[in-house]
């Protein structure tokens, strides 16, 4: 999970490198949703051990609401 900066914009995504695509994410070397918000952060991450599983994950952190997802981030990386 990403975000814009502290109770900013938040986007949820899956990728099989995590270093990389934050880095593409701050280069704004893609276009869309989190180079129009300006969401550069790291906020909170899962591992998965199939990506099947990840997409699934992703499919139910992207229906809860705003304040689920930022008591899940603040219960992992409080700072």
């Amino acid at each position: 999970m990403l975000a814009s900066g502290l109770n900013g914009t938040l986007y949820i995504g899956v990728t099989s490198n995590l270093i990389k695509r934050v880095f593409e994410h701050r280069q704004e070397t893609m276009g869309g949703f989190t180079k129009r918000y300006g969401i550069h952060d790291l906020v909170w991450y899962e591992v998965h051990e199939t990506t099947e599983t990840a997409f699934l994950r992703e499919k139910q952190l992207k229906k809860w609401d705003r304040r689920t997802k930022l008591r899940l981030i603040e219960q992992q990386n409080p700072e």
